[in-house]
């Protein structure tokens, strides 16, 4: 495969689908080349950030306050800790371990 030279269908820029790319796009089984250029994708995928219409977007995770129960430091958490349980920050958290 070689880099192809495609034209954004967006704003009719010119951009280089790479090799490479063309490789993650057949291992993950797109049979479509790009038609937007990347910075055409990256504008749509930020607008779609703040749109929760429809499905599309993703709303802003709530965060919960909670003290580490292996360092002390304050964190935030992506539940609401009863107690019942010990909370982890990030750098203590161990998946394998716990």
């Amino acid at each position: 495969m070689a880099d192809k030279t495609i034209s954004c269908k967006n704003c009719n820029s010119n951009f280089v689908f790479t090799e490479s790319e063309q490789a993650f796009y057949k291992e993950k089984g797109f049979e479509n080349e790009p038609q937007k250029c990347p910075e055409c994708r990256a504008a749509r995928k930020q607008q779609s950030r703040g749109n929760n219409r429809g499905g599309f977007g993703r709303a802003e995770r709530e965060m919960f306050p909670a003290v580490c129960a292996e360092c002390g430091k304050d964190t935030m958490v992506p539940f609401k800790p009863n107690g019942e349980k010990p909370v982890y920050c990030k750098d203590c958290y161990q998946p394998s371990g716990r």
